[in-house]
């Protein structure tokens, strides 16, 4: 039961790890303001890219939350994708009321619907929009993860059961009778918290909250790996049989961490929205959450940061390739998922590791 090894390396390298952390934090911080310059000026930076980084970023995020169910409780989840929309979903719902105004929202008085669902009561107050970001997805964890887990349930089963999870939820959000706008999903979005949703000032914003949701994820991250808490997960991934031998219950500690993670998912999904500007129930579908396996195991599973790198790497790569040569993107990200089980067992992190011995 090893410690991950990045608190390994910052133990060993303080200053070297510290150092490299503060310049990458520095430079996200700095540069959506580098997006405020004048278009003449050789650091200014397009809204394209800002966003496109920003993208990345809630991703990296949805990362950390699999590295921890994945990394630390060895619970292979293939629905994180399915969390990860409910939390975009809510923060569309916002988003959709303040477009609409007083009325309905479009795909609405399309529908011919004279008034609003139940659920959407509250959904023009950002406050409770929030409360919906981190609840439903977590809520829903918390259910699926107590009857999971109480009928002891785990390894390729629980994964199938997760992929199953977030598959009925894509049906269930592509129904245009559910009041989720249909396989159109949410778009049109005009103004959040009363500014502009394209404005560039509102991006660097959302930009911003993304790098301070990521830093707090990260941390969290490594505070519970630090925790007697992390430890006895980690004994959960590497030998439960013993730990339970030994007088631990190790639901408890699956089920929060389980939560935990769905609830960051949330968050991500919710920066992702307004960045993007549309959420559909594509983002639901049992790819994207396969996809995010494959950032953590690139990266490198029980790091933390790893992930954050197999994120930047996956998702920069498809930005290229789904441009330039969009009908071979599958097969490199399959290739690229091959490659890494075959000779990078430990992700891109176990070469430092490889490097030290």
């Amino acid at each position: 039961m090893s410690q991950p090894l990045t608190i390994t390396g910052v133990q060993k390298a303080p200053k070297v790890a510290i150092s490299v952390g503060t310049l990458v934090l520095i430079i996200l911080i700095v540069m959506p303001f580098l997006a405020l310059l004048p278009a003449t000026n050789p650091l200014a930076i397009s809204t394209y890219t800002l966003t496109l980084i920003g993208k990345i970023l809630c991703y990296a995020i949805v990362a950390i939350a699999l590295d921890l169910v994945w990394g630390y409780a060895g619970l292979l989840s293939l629905g994180h994708g399915l969390f990860f929309a409910l939390g975009g979903y809510a923060m569309g719902m916002y988003l959709m009321r303040q477009a609409a105004g007083s009325g309905l929202p479009d795909f609405m008085s399309f529908l011919s619907w004279t008034e609003l669902p139940w659920f959407w009561a509250g959904t023009q107050h950002f406050a409770w929009a929030l409360c919906l970001i981190v609840l439903v997805p977590g809520a829903l964890a918390f259910v699926f993860g107590y009857f999971a887990f109480r009928s002891k349930i785990k390894g390729v089963y629980f994964s199938i059961m997760t992929q199953a999870l977030t598959y009925a939820g894509m049906l269930l959000f592509f129904r245009n009778e559910t009041g989720f706008g249909g396989n159109n999903g949410f778009t049109g979005f005009t103004t959040l918290l009363g500014f502009p949703v394209t404005a560039t000032g509102t991006r660097v914003g959302l930009f911003l909250a993304t790098v301070l949701v990521l830093v707090a994820s990260l941390a969290l991250g490594f505070a519970l790996a630090r925790s007697k808490y992390g430890r006895v997960l980690t004994a959960v991934r590497d030998a439960e049989n013993r730990l339970i031998f030994c007088g631990y219950d190790p639901k408890g500690f699956k089920l929060f961490v389980w939560t935990i993670s769905a609830m960051l998912c949330g968050l991500a999904g919710a920066l992702y929205v307004p960045q993007v500007g549309i959420i559909n129930p594509s983002e639901m579908s049992p790819t994207n959450s396969i996809e995010a396996a494959i950032w953590v195991a690139l990266g490198g599973r029980g790091t933390l940061i790893g992930p954050i790198i197999g994120a930047g790497i996956v998702n920069g790569a498809k930005s290229w390739f789904t441009v330039a040569i969009p009908e071979y993107w599958q097969f490199v990200l399959g290739g690229m998922f091959i490659l890494v089980t075959l000779f990078l067992p430990q992700g891109v992190i176990g070469l430092l590791r490889k490097r030290k011995s």
